[in-house]
């Protein structure tokens, strides 16, 4: 699916690969796509940031509101990398890897 191409794309074009990644913080609109993502991709799910439980699906404020959560309880610390992916309403689509 498109969740998973954006990020082989961003993998392939920086060479990086799932074990490179510290965190996987995710657009946060349901678990089951995001562990289906997530086992797809070979990243180990103790590296998946999870908050839909906490918010719900929050749309586009879901990856900020995500990230805030482990930045504050000490998940994301200086040099991690980050990997984050979206999937808007329509076709939008997108992934970032952040060196934070």
């Amino acid at each position: 699916g498109m969740i998973t191409d954006v990020i082989v794309d961003a993998f392939n074009a920086t060479g990086l690969n799932a074990d490179d990644i510290t965190w996987f913080i995710p657009h946060q609109a349901n678990k089951r796509i995001i562990d289906a993502s997530a086992h797809k991709l070979h990243i180990a799910p103790q590296k998946v940031v999870l908050t839909v439980d906490k918010h719900g699906n929050t749309s586009a404020a879901s990856i900020p509101l995500a990230l805030s959560v482990a930045v504050k309880d000490g998940r994301v610390k200086k040099g991690d990398l980050v990997l984050f992916e979206a999937m808007g309403g329509g076709f939008t689509w997108g992934s970032a890897l952040v060196r934070w």
